[in-house]
């Protein structure tokens, strides 16, 4: 579990009419990010930030502790605290603790089971006798995804210290200004965890994406959704991301038949992997044979000579190293704004690149490394 320092303000968990309340705890986050850049509000009144790095350079996680409640303080009373994991350190802020790399679980135990938040959990273990997250947290794990389900299961790793988050740590208005409402997001907001549902770290990519979409607008974020297509840019489309919509790199199951994705045929298309580039305008190339003769590819989709150097916006010439393709696209053959061309993956000494060539001239296309 990540490491975390919460900072938490007393007077501005309940939110206004007006507004005023999300504007001063906007002014503590902007404060306390003069220690760290990765602050996320978690809610109205709190947020946190990893505590590894900064501790290291600020001298230990007592020093940055005092530091960030200094800088809070400065608008509105503050408490910060230290755990590992979010919930933990939630309840360490509202105490001022610093709890002990791995000591979670031990702070965890005496608490009462009330402090998951969840009244009908803490009914039923109140009447089988356990009113502590230790008592909670030693029951054994099968017994309790069968007696509790899911909701229990997490609740209950959450309880040993061996999860991190709660959804009820967060308040769904506070999507409106600041963060996300991740009790909406529901599982398909983000890739699932290796165990299932979704991890802290992805929650949190979820808020500070929410909180952003909020400063940029609608369009302002974007992710990227795979789709048919030959060229990396083709199979590549933005949409905009919405708390309530997915963020995976793919189209999943009969949207992606229906998208044209990676089960159409699609001849001459690039076999991956993807380029870790792809350049917004196709960047001016040569590629000459040994001879230094331009290379050609043929009216049947084959190279004329053999690559053997390349050339970048009119740069020196680079041996190559490897090569493979061509491959050959036709498109829109049908009408008068067909194109013709052929994609070449070739290696030299500096990067590898995917070059595209139309009408005889070549062009860098995307850059792999």
């Amino acid at each position: 579990m990540d490491r975390l320092l919460v900072v938490r303000c007393p007077d501005l968990l309940d939110e206004d009419e007006g507004g005023a309340v999300l504007r001063s705890f906007a002014e503590v986050i902007a404060a306390v990010e003069a220690y760290c850049p990765w602050v996320t509000a978690v809610r109205a009144g709190v947020c946190s930030l990893p505590a590894r790095g900064p501790a290291r350079y600020f001298g230990g996680e007592g020093a940055l502790a005092d530091l960030v409640q200094e800088a809070a303080e400065q608008v509105t009373p503050a408490e910060v605290g230290v755990a590992d994991g979010l919930f933990a350190a939630v309840l360490a802020a509202r105490r001022g603790l610093i709890v002990p790399a791995g000591g979670t679980p031990a702070f965890l135990a005496p608490l009462p089971v009330a402090a998951l938040g969840q009244d009908d959990l803490t009914g039923l273990l109140d009447r089988l006798g356990i009113r502590t997250l230790g008592g909670f947290a030693a029951l054994p794990d099968p017994h309790v995804l069968g007696r509790f389900g899911a909701d229990g299961a997490h609740a209950h790793r959450v309880a040993g210290g061996r999860s991190g988050e709660l959804a009820d740590l967060r308040q769904p208005r506070v999507a409106r200004l600041l963060v996300g409402d991740p009790a909406e997001e529901g599982p398909a907001v983000t890739e699932p965890g290796f165990w299932g549902g979704m991890s802290d770290a992805d929650a949190r990519a979820a808020r500070c994406l929410s909180a952003a979409q909020e400063l940029l607008g609608t369009d302002g974020v974007v992710t990227v959704r795979l789709q048919g297509g030959r060229s990396p840019a083709e199979r590549a489309r933005f949409v905009t991301w919405a708390a309530g919509g997915p963020m995976r790199g793919a189209v999943p199951g009969a949207a992606r038949s229906r998208a044209g994705g990676s089960g159409a045929p699609w001849p001459g298309r690039i076999p991956e992997p993807a380029p870790a580039v792809v350049h917004p305008e196709p960047v001016r190339a040569d590629l000459a044979d040994a001879l230094g003769e331009p290379v050609r590819v043929s009216a049947r989709g084959l190279l004329a000579t053999v690559p053997d150097r390349l050339s970048v916006e009119g740069g020196p010439w680079e041996p190559l190293s490897g090569w493979a393709g061509p491959w050959p696209s036709d498109e829109r053959w049908w009408s008068r704004s067909r194109r013709r061309g052929a994609r070449l993956q070739v290696v030299t000494d500096r990067a590898a690149h995917l070059l595209l060539v139309e009408r005889g001239r070549w062009w860098v296309e995307a850059t792999y490394g």
